[in-house]
């Protein structure tokens, strides 16, 4: 094992290369990102950044000197093209990266409208690379009409960050509520009524027919009610694709993404995938996680792995959103639940998700005590009485024990 390139500038490829070398590794280690900027939080992007709270040298994961300082050959701006697999090499324009290990950690792109229905006029943005937040930044005054198409946490962070420039924000869901796919119906009721309070009109169960402009620039929506709004910008947040167009090309099997065994290998013994373009088994089933602890954790496991490891990835599954003054965090997951337990302790206040009585996810708003909790009991597989955890002045801490 004397080369390893990786694919993917990101959370991932970043935690990617800072493992192997961590790790001892003394090869050659390429990375490659398509960004002109080195790798960086996202996450911050359309929130800390993009109020101005932030600057841009501290999204960066790391100094760009740490790259050079360790010997990691850190290419910006470029563009693979192919993967040789026969020949072990990666293609980007006229030139050759041999390999030994290869890891892809591409990503994800997010949905676009189709320009059928006005998605390529200017003026419309979505939320995901630092040239996106870059690009709609100055477009985001006070007083300014915007409208978010998606009601999805990237389109409820999006509509968070608007109102706080002063902007007025209408949000479509063509769904019948927002959050739908990913929550249960008492949080949606807790972020509907959050974004009303900041004066965000929320029109759920409406979709989106087209929007218009004049010369090529967004001036306002029609919506699947026949109705016609005037806006100045449009963020798109309809979500997320895992980047696989590499892979696929490659003749990689593709499975909600990479697909890729417990180790973090893919079809081919000598490529590997790690972050949100990858699927892993998961709990006798398939899945693949959106998460930074994600991208991270399933990256260094991936490094350690190619190392010779030998450890199966487990992964712990945990999120967060930022919403003005509320911090939701989530952990596991919700997929089955029969059963929603609220623990309303006031400003702290959580939802507990059961399936019989097995604790599945716990959605937390400004309730870090019952996140951390709630993240340690289904991590150790634990289910409390829900009687219990519906009594918020119970306490759960020691449940913790034994």
């Amino acid at each position: 094992m004397e080369k390893i390139v990786v694919i993917g500038a990101g959370q991932a490829g970043a935690a990617c290369v800072a493992k192997l070398r961590a790790e001892g590794f003394a090869g050659r280690i390429t990375l490659i990102g398509e960004e002109h900027a080195p790798p960086y939080q996202r996450p911050p992007l359309s929130k800390a950044y993009l109020l101005g709270e932030m600057a841009l040298e501290r999204l960066y994961l790391r100094p760009e000197s740490y790259y050079a300082e360790n010997g990691i050959e850190l290419l910006l701006e470029t563009r693979v093209t192919g993967i040789d697999r026969e020949g072990r090499q990666v293609m980007a324009g006229d030139a050759a990266y041999p390999y030994d290990a290869l890891v892809l950690a591409t990503g994800s792109v997010p949905r676009r409208l189709p320009s059928s229905i006005g998605g390529d006029l200017e003026g419309v943005y979505t939320v995901r690379t630092l040239r996106d937040v870059d690009a709609m930044e100055p477009g985001m005054q006070p007083g300014r009409r915007a409208l978010i198409v998606g009601g999805g946490y990237i389109g409820l962070e999006a509509a968070a960050v608007a109102r706080k420039r002063g902007m007025e924000v209408t949000l479509v869901e063509m769904s019948e509520r927002i959050l739908q796919r990913v929550a249960a119906p008492e949080t949606s009721d807790y972020f509907r009524a959050l974004h009303r309070s900041h004066n965000v009109d929320i029109r759920e169960g409406v979709g989106l027919t087209c929007l218009v402009g004049v010369d090529g620039r967004v001036t306002g929506a029609i919506f699947s009610d026949a109705t016609e709004h005037p806006f100045d910008m449009v963020i798109v947040g309809i979500g997320i694709t895992p980047a696989t167009a590499l892979a696929e090309a490659a003749g990689l099997e593709i499975e909600n993404g990479i697909r890729t065994d417990g180790h973090g290998r893919t079809s081919d013994p000598a490529i590997w995938a790690a972050g949100d373009c990858a699927s892993l088994p998961y709990k006798g089933d398939r899945i693949r996680l959106e998460s930074v602890p994600n991208a991270i954790d399933q990256a260094e496991a991936v490094a350690k792995n190619i190392l010779g490891a030998g450890e199966e990835y487990v992964p712990q599954p945990w999120f967060w959103s930022d919403q003005y003054d509320v911090k939701l965090q989530i952990a596991g997951l919700n997929t089955g639940y029969d059963r929603v337990v609220v623990r309303d302790g006031g400003a702290a206040r959580s939802h507990w998700y059961y399936k019989g009585e097995t604790l599945l996810a716990v959605d937390a708003m400004n309730d870090p005590r019952g996140f951390m909790i709630g993240k340690r009991l289904i991590e150790a597989g634990k289910s409390p009485a829900p009687e219990l955890v519906g009594d918020a002045e119970a306490d759960l801490k020691p449940l913790l024990k034994g």
